[in-house]
């Protein structure tokens, strides 16, 4: 939120403050004093008192990820359903081999983890952008194939992402419920000097979840919503903090109605950012 303060000939503050679920935005106000006032106001030498303790425009207070580098990976893809010859293809984990990727989940009704992932992706892109965070993206759209696990590790490597995410939701039994975030453990590999930060990634994440979106945490898998894991490539090979966010349970009736509205996906999303920006500051 920006505040700024307009002088005029009576020296009243004028305050406009704009909120947008996506962004920032401001309003300048302008004051025309009467010939009455004019005389009154000081010599047009004399500068108007900037308010103390407020930010000007564009500072880090009104940015304050500026600097940060984050990288969002949308779990799975649009398109991997079609192509098995492309996403079954083994690639090495360093504690196992699995498939390059895989189709994902979905709602019993057909609303796919790619399609919620993909959304919800770019509107915590759009938060941190706003908050003046650099972020990059493991896909470009919901249509395409991939990219591996592999290669989506890589994503946040290269751009020496200060925190990565990667986004899901669950396909478990219908009664089970509520959310989880998978943290790495120290494998012999390049993931061992960011397990802890990883750690401190994952409890901000979690702790902002739970607070702005209602979700329990899960029923079924780990504890207090944690849950530490070896066999992930995207955590695996990641040479930044990291942690995957299962969003919830899709094949959960009363999850899946959620999942479905937009406005608890911004929910969803304004919480995920809340935590990176915790975590991040």
């Amino acid at each position: 939120m920006t505040s700024r303060a307009v002088a005029g000939a009576a020296l009243a503050a004028l305050c406009g403050l704009t909120v947008a679920a996506c962004g920032t935005g401001e309003t300048t106000l302008s004051f025309n004093p009467s010939s009455a006032d004019a005389r009154q106001a000081p010599p047009a030498t004399t500068q108007p008192e900037e308010p103390k303790g407020e930010p000007a425009p564009g500072s880090s207070a009104d940015e304050p990820l500026r600097g940060k580098v984050v990288v969002i990976d949308p779990g799975h893809n649009g398109g991997n359903a079609k192509h098995p010859e492309v996403i079954n293809r083994q690639v090495d984990v360093l504690t196992k081999r699995k498939p390059c990727d895989t189709t994902g989940t979905s709602t019993n009704d057909g609303y796919s983890e790619a399609a919620f992932t993909w959304d919800v992706s770019q509107r915590v892109a759009k938060i941190l952008k706003a908050r003046g965070a650099t972020v990059k993206l493991t896909r470009k759209n919901n249509t395409g194939v991939g990219p591996c696990i592999t290669e989506r590790a890589a994503a946040g490597n290269k751009a020496k992402a200060d925190a990565a995410i990667s986004i899901h939701a669950d396909g478990a039994a219908a009664a089970n419920h509520g959310f989880h975030v998978i943290m790495p453990k120290k494998i012999g590999g390049p993931v061992d000097p960011v397990v802890g930060d990883s750690r401190k990634l994952g409890i901000a994440v979690r702790d902002a979840f739970r607070t702005g979106t209602g979700l329990p945490y899960s029923t079924y898998i780990g504890s207090k919503a944690l849950d530490f894991r070896n066999d992930l490539g995207g955590l695996n090979l990641s040479t930044v903090p990291k942690i995957f966010l299962e969003c919830g349970n899709m094949r959960n009736s009363a999850e899946a109605a959620k999942f479905r509205a937009a406005a608890f996906r911004q929910k969803i999303a304004e919480s995920i950012a809340t935590g990176m920006q915790r975590y991040l500051t």
